[in-house]
Parts: C-alpha cells; structure tokens; sequence
C-alpha cells in the first residue's frame, strides 16, 4: 500500500469537513477527482475507508486508524516545512560557539542575552573551545563561531575582527611594582603569576611577552574564577595579567593597581571565527554586531 501526504490530508479533510463537497473546496480539488482518489486508496488498501451509507459519511475503523496516522504525521511535516522556512529566510537556524579565550565567558553572555531576543528561533550553545581543537571542529561543522585572538590562514574560514583589547598587569595597591608606571617582562621574575587554567600557549601574557623575553615566573597558580584571581590578588598572593574588559571596574578600586604592560602597551585583536558561507545568514551578522558593541560598551564604561 502505497501511502502519500494527499492522501493523509484528503482523509483529514473529509472528516473534518463531514462531507465530499466541502472537503474538495477546502484541498482545492473538484469532488470528481476527491472521489476518485478515495476510490484508488481503498483499491490500494482492499478495504472501505468509508461508511457511505451515513450521512454525513463517515470514516470505517480502517478509516479512523489512517485519521489516526494523519493527526500524527501531518503536524510534523508542517512543522518541518516552517522550519526550512525559518532557514531559508535565515530566521531560524544553529549557532555553537567554541571559546579559546577564557575571560570571554563574562562578556559574551550579555551578548548572547540580546541575540535570543532577537532571533528565538537560532538554537544557541555554548563550548569551550579550549577542551578541544576549536577550529578543526569549526571546519568539521560540529560548530559554528569560533572566539579566538589568534587568527589563522585557513580555506573556507573568515576571521571578523571584534575588537581590540589591551592586556593589562594587576597587582594589590601595595605590591612593590605599584611604582611602576609600566611593567616589562623582567618585573615578573620572582613572581607567583595567577592565570587561568589554560595552557600557556593561549595566554597572552606568555605569547606576547615572556615567551619571547625568555622570562619564566617563580611560580604560576591557576585559577577558574576572575572573581578569585582577584581576590587572590587583592590578598597579594600574586599577580595577575588580564584583558582590560575584565579589570575596568578594578582600576576604581583602592585595593588593586593596573598597569600596562611595556611602555607602549600591547594590544591584541578579537575575532570571530566562522565558515565564510555562513557569513551571509542574517543571525551571524547580528551576533557579530552585538558582540562588537557589547565590547566597545564595557571598554568604555
């Protein structure tokens, strides 16, 4: 037996419609071709589907067991067809998001906050991406925005600057290097660096500036919570170098100091990460909207 949507929604129609005549108005089908193809379903099926004998026809127990089928299946496919809609029209759709920079958690939830507003329907999920190869995963589909400070020249991937942050020391008020009007890789000989549980390779404090300089602190601590790591700090148990975002509020307090690191400062480039034929969906260019105007919103509190 061979079972199609017309005819699941024929079936549907007659017995909401309690009649032929109003069923064909309703499909937009004369009542000659709806009976005949009544007539070629219950051929398929070697059984009467309906009791033509009432009036108004009503629907046999096979009949009622197809209704059945129909009431079941219908509203899925309806609901499949709105949600290619969504896609085509770039209202709805899927958007993972992997983090390689660990502070980001804080200043991106505002902005996901926003999104869900505006674009309910995109399903939204979070990953840090530095419990995996953020960017393979990017390629691979498995998701979709990639957070990252450090770009990479790869076929098929867009990097979209978001902004530019400075790095910045951060020390209790009476550290010794309170004194300093900046601080260079030298200062943190001797030091109990307070980081977050990332591996070094990813901090900007060690590829930007120790690293190079061949400088090694005297001992590094590694920290989940910004809130910690400042409290940390704030006891003098180390010091700590974090994104200005992060400190803005810090910088108000008596209880700690920021300094920029060198005399020029370093400053350091945000991106989001997607493939580049995502870049046309309606949500991915909001996402990276918002996020560009949250960051300039906190840089500038």
């Amino acid at each position: 037996m061979h079972i199609e949507f017309r005819h699941l929604r024929t079936i549907k129609a007659i017995h909401d419609c309690g009649g032929l005549a109003k069923a064909a108005d309703q499909l937009n089908i004369t009542q000659s071709a709806l009976s005949h193809q009544i007539k070629g379903l219950e051929d398929q099926a070697g059984i009467e589907l309906f009791i033509r004998r009432s009036k108004p026809m009503r629907l046999s127990a096979a009949g009622m067991r197809l209704l059945r089928l129909a009431e079941q299946v219908l509203p899925q496919v309806e609901a499949l067809q709105e949600e290619f809609m969504g896609l085509r029209s770039g209202k709805s759709g899927r958007l993972h998001i992997a983090i390689e920079c660990h502070a980001c958690f804080e200043w991106l939830f505002p902005v996901l906050e926003a999104f869900r507003k505006s674009w309910p329907d995109v399903d939204v999920d979070i990953r840090p991406g530095l419990a995996f190869d953020a960017l393979p995963a990017l390629m691979k589909e498995d998701v979709d925005v990639v957070i990252s400070s450090d770009p990479e020249d790869l076929a098929g991937v867009t990097f979209s600057p978001l902004f530019d942050y400075s790095p910045v020391f951060v020390a209790a008020s009476s550290h010794p290097l309170a004194e300093k009007p900046y601080i260079d890789a030298e200062d943190f000989r001797g030091q109990t660096l307070i980081t977050y549980p990332v591996d070094r390779s990813r901090l900007d404090i060690f590829n930007q500036l120790l690293t190079p300089a061949k400088v090694e602190p005297a001992a590094i601590r590694q920290v989940e919570l910004t809130a910690v790591i400042l409290l940390l700090v704030a006891s003098n148990r180390g010091v700590s170098v974090l994104p200005d975002w992060v400190v803005r509020e810090v910088k108000y307090s008596s209880d700690y100091i920021t300094r920029p690191l060198t005399k020029d400062g370093l400053t350091r480039r945000l991106y989001a990460a997607t493939r580049t034929e995502d870049l046309e969906k309606p949500y991915m260019q909001d996402l990276i909207r918002l996020a560009g105007q949250e960051a300039r919103r906190l840089q500038n509190a």
